[in-house]
């Protein structure tokens, strides 16, 4: 997908096919996230420039619509493109490389070609561009005194000429450019005219601004007085002649690095790329800098570690051979014209490279230095530009994406060319991804790999990853293996620091400082000196080694067993501590905490920590949505305490997914009040919930389970006692998922008084807690419900959108009860839009499962009601018919006499007899009435047509005298009616 925004906003597919945007706010929102690409938007900033002060009432809504309609756009043009706008808390980033990236990489000429007006000149006045586009306007500003230059140094007096004054005219004061425009009227022979301009500049400046022109230019209007013949002939060239070698293949992956470290170099005169070895500094250097003129590489790799004879290897490298005098002078005497410096791998002669480096930067005041190391050079001014490793796959299996990854698009080139009939298909993207995976996208390793293509196939040499190395002669012997390139790095490291850099291979994704210090027996100065040394990553306070750093390291571990007993005790105490906290207001913090230590809690359980550290993450466990890892842990075997604690937990986790229990009495003796809790949420059974609860958390949570049993019962007294003193507890507490529950019927409450706005900003509230919190089952259920709302004011588009995010998501993360609340809105917002097969698809999935279950499912009537209606206007009435009393049945069964009133609703709707549909419709409003529970405006759609056709069947007086009739008898006689 390519984007320009050097003129209005274009958009076109790779293979050059325009791509039509709808919409001005969908524009908008590409015009934004592009002025801030490959950059986190946050969604209130988003709203903040589309809507300004006049946001619409479901701002975050409103966003996510024009979110969707412009991934759809870029979907429906080049598939896959919807994955480059990515979902990022606090908003949204999109992934794009776009011509304003390549206008300062290529030359003057052709970068002034992509210019096709004022930038984001569609939007040019919004604030949110306005920056960007100065940035640029600044830029080709400066790409025209460039080729000015340029054409003045070829003798090209009279176009230079004619060029500056255009430019002159537009910007009188900018002293720069009416330097170009005096020497070039000068070297054309129009002295006078160059004292003429040079005049009108000193006017201005001393009009406008109150200034003297600068002395650079003071200088040249001295010379131009002097008729300094210098001035007529080009100015003399500070160049020499690049020492870079050519390019042999495609830089592959690197396109946003190459953009930003082009934009970095011009403005720095000390940059160093660092990185851990196999990460393409050296190839991303030469790459940077080869448009460039004046270029020397220095390839240090051949010095013996330590080396001081910097200078005379740099010196013999540029073919200096003058011996005569200090070798450091010589060297300084010789880059007088050079303009950058490159100096490649110097990790193992890092003091004499600092020493020398700052003595060139200080001595040679044109000369810029690039230099590749493993660790920073440490002077004054270095800007330091870590490489980062290619992009991975996000998802194995889908092709299109391992085929944008870059980690994955470098192997498959490389592969190619090693095996011309190798493709990345549905056949090899799987072993692809992986093996991008398990080399951490280090491009020299997945080089290595790709020359085994030929002999083992992608799988052949997954399976053998540790034998990943190339036989290519024109390769050095220290990066033939990754091994070798580790190796390298390693011998350079002290004993202590070895046995530490070993020790970290002990943790899963990384730890933090203090289990480091804990368990490997460190301090934060040697993880330091890892980190500068680029062995280690640091990342958010976090410390980690790549994949195969890890390999390399484990194997040289001296004290394997100890330590992973270390790691096992540490966790499980971290777990411990970790329990109590998620219940209270830490709850976000200690959340993120375990979230960042998985991987590690996941290598204590297998490590020794066993049922005493399960049963501390149970909690955890169900806040995250993790029920099989739960019930997996939860089995094996402890001590005899453990095991009866693991008990209740255990069974809770199995009926959360939707599998039977052997003995729920079993799995409830002696548990305590707050897993007796649990399972009767779980089961979904009032008559398990504990009487006493021993705390005030236990009690809150009670309450909030007795909310959601009162809204099944239609019972709103209690609804509302129960779930205003949960939410009260709650906050008391400071748990916010706690809070969240009782926010549920809360909300529920409101719904059912017809409370409709009420009831969307309750849900819209905890839809932010529960984003905040990252429990997405929760976000889940919070977007059904907006959802629902949504259905029940006649929003079916929005009902749609929302039901189809909430059902995407919950099935993403495998939360079941949250699967049918989701799927239950879906289906609902399908039939009210008339997508009635969509609707019966979905509708009648969840009919089937509800039926499975071994006690009413609460959600079962509602879900009859809603398939009989779609039978009914498919045209089979008596389907709908069966549905509908089948529905009644249940929800009396059930003990849900709100859900029996839109059933008897529903048996109207398809009863064969006008008299007795209008009774049954007499007697679902009294009972609404009684339940003060009225019709939702989507409702009353459905009972306003049913009146509307039963009125003209029977006439207005005799279809009013058999409502009233109805209004007499109870739900059961009415559905007697039909017996």
């Amino acid at each position: 997908m390519q984007f320009g925004v050097l003129g209005p906003l274009a958009v076109s597919t790779d293979a050059g096919e325009p791509v039509v945007v709808p919409g001005t706010k969908v524009r908008m929102l590409l015009a934004d996230l592009l002025a801030h690409r490959n950059r986190v938007v946050s969604a209130d900033r988003l709203i903040d420039d589309l809507w300004g002060d006049d946001p619409p009432a479901n701002a975050a809504g409103a966003l996510q619509v024009r979110v969707s309609q412009l991934r759809k756009a870029l979907n429906d043009a080049e598939p896959g493109a919807r994955d480059l706008i990515e979902s990022r808390p606090p908003g949204y980033l999109l992934r794009a490389v776009i011509d304003a990236d390549r206008f300062t990489q290529i030359e003057p000429e052709a970068a002034l070609r992509l210019w096709r007006g004022e930038p984001y000149a569609d939007f040019a006045d919004e604030e949110f561009c306005r920056a960007e586009a100065t940035r640029l306007k600044e830029q080709r500003l400066v790409a025209l005194e460039r080729l000015a230059e340029a054409r003045l140094e070829r003798g090209e007096h009279d176009l230079a000429v004619a060029d500056l004054a255009e430019l002159v005219a537009q910007h009188p004061l900018r002293e720069g450019l009416r330097a170009l425009h005096l020497r070039a009227l000068y070297a054309a022979g129009r002295p006078a005219e160059a004292l003429d301009s040079y005049a009108d500049l000193r006017e201005r400046l001393a009009e406008e601004l109150g200034l003297d022109p600068g002395p650079e230019l003071v200088a040249l209007h001295r010379r131009i007085l002097r008729q300094d013949a210098g001035l007529s002939a080009p100015p003399r060239a500070a160049i020499v002649r690049n020492s870079l070698p050519a390019r042999l293949d495609e830089l592959v992956g690197r396109a946003e690095a190459l953009a930003e470290l082009r934009t970095v170099l011009p403005a720095e005169r000390l940059v160093t790329l660092i990185g851990p070895g196999g990460v393409g500094k050296t190839r991303l250097a030469i790459e940077a800098v080869r448009s460039l003129d004046g270029v020397q590489l220095v390839e240090l790799a051949p010095l013996p570690a330590g080396d001081e004879h910097l200078a005379e290897h740099i010196l013999g490298t540029l073919a200096i051979r003058d011996t005569t005098g200090d070798a450091a002078e010589r060297l300084i005497s010789a880059l007088r014209h050079a303009k950058t410096l490159l100096l490649d791998n110097c990790e193992h002669v890092i003091e004499p490279v600092a020493a020398l480096v700052a003595r060139l930067l200080r001595d040679v005041p044109g000369l810029r230095v690039l230099a590749t190391s493993r660790e920073p050079l440490g002077l004054a001014g270095e800007v330091l530009w870590e490489v980062p490793p290619l992009h991975l796959p996000h998802d194995d299996h889908d092709v299109d994406a391992v085929r944008r990854s870059p980690a994955a698009r470098l192997f498959a080139a490389r592969a190619a060319a090693q095996q011309r009939g190798f493709r990345l298909d549905a056949r090899t993207a799987p072993a692809v991804a992986q093996l991008c995976r398990r080399l951490d996208g280090l491009p020299l390793a997945l080089e290595l790999a790709a020359t085994r293509v030929r002999a083992f196939g992608v799988q052949g040499v997954l399976d053998r990853i540790e034998l990943v190395s190339t036989r290519q002669r024109d390769v050095p012997p220290r990066q033939r293996t990754m091994t070798a390139v580790i190796g390298w790095s390693w011998d350079l490291l002290d004993p202590a620091d070895q046995q530490v850099l070993a020790g970290l291979a002990v943790f899963a994704d990384g730890c933090a400082p203090e289990a480091a210090e804990r368990i490997c027996g460190t301090d934060l100065d040697a993880l330091g000196r890892l980190v500068d040394r680029s062995l280690v990553v640091a990342d958010g306070g976090r410390f980690r080694l790549l994949e195969t750093v890890a390999a390399f390291c484990l194997p040289r571990l001296l004290d394997v067993d100890g330590l992973r007993a270390r790691h096992a005790a540490y966790y499980t105490e971290l777990a411990e501590l970790a329990d109590p906290r998620l219940r209270g207001p830490d709850q976000q913090e200690w959340l993120a905490r375990l979230d960042a230590e998985t991987g590690n809690l996941r290598l204590a359980l297998a490590h020794g920590g066993g049922l005493r550290l399960a049963n501390a993450l149970t909690w955890y466990w169900f806040l995250r949505g993790r029920f099989t890892e739960a019930r997996r842990a939860l089995s094996s075997g402890g001590s005899a305490a453990e095991v009866a604690a693991a008990a209740p937990w255990r069974a809770g986790f199995a009926l959360l997914q939707g599998d039977p229990v052997a003995s729920l009495d079993a799995a409830l003796v002696d548990a305590s009040p707050r897993a007796a809790w649990f399972v009767a949420q779980a089961a979904v059974d009032a008559s398990l919930l504990p009487t006493a609860p021993d705390d005030p958390w236990t009690e809150a949570a009670v309450l909030a389970s007795r909310a959601m049993h009162a809204h099944a019962a239609g019972d709103l007294t209690v609804l509302r006692e129960a779930a205003t003193r949960s939410a009260a507890l709650f906050a008391e507490i400071g748990d916010r998922w706690g809070r969240l529950q009782a926010n549920d019927w809360l909300g529920g409450l409101a719904e059912m008084r017809g409370e409709h706005e009420r009831a969307a900003a309750l849900h819209r509230e905890g839809l932010r807690w529960a984003e905040e919190l990252s429990l997405w089952p929760d976000v889940g259920s919070k977007l059904s419900w907006l959802a629902w709302i949504a259905v029940q004011t006649r929003d079916y588009g929005a009902a749609r959108e929302l039901a189809e995010r909430a059902y995407a998501l919950v099935v993403e993360h495998g939360a079941p009860s949250a699967v049918v609340f989701a799927e239950l809105s879906l289906g609902i917002a399908c039939r009210r839009s008339g997508q009635l097969d969509l609707a019966v698809a979905h509708l009648g999935g969840l009919v089937e499962a509800g039926r499975r279950e071994p006690r009413p499912a609460l959600y079962l009537p509602m879900v009859l009601v809603e398939l009989g209606y779609a039978r009914s206007e498919q045209g089979d009435p008596a389907a709908a018919l069966r549905l509908h009393l089948e529905a009644f049945d249940v929800a009396t069964a059930g003990g849900w006499p709100r859900d029996a009133a839109g059933a008897l609703e529903g048996i109207a709707s398809a009863a064969p007899s006008p008299v007795i549909a209008a009774r049954l419709l007499g007697a679902a409003a009294a009972a609404r009435e009684s339940l003060d529970a009225p019709a939702s405006p989507a409702e009353q759609d459905d009972l306003d047509e049913v009146s509307t056709r039963l009125c003209a069947a029977l006439g207005a007086a005799a279809f009013a005298s058999s409502v009233a009739e109805g209004r007499r008898l109870s739900p059961g006689e009415a559905r007697a009616l039909l017996s």
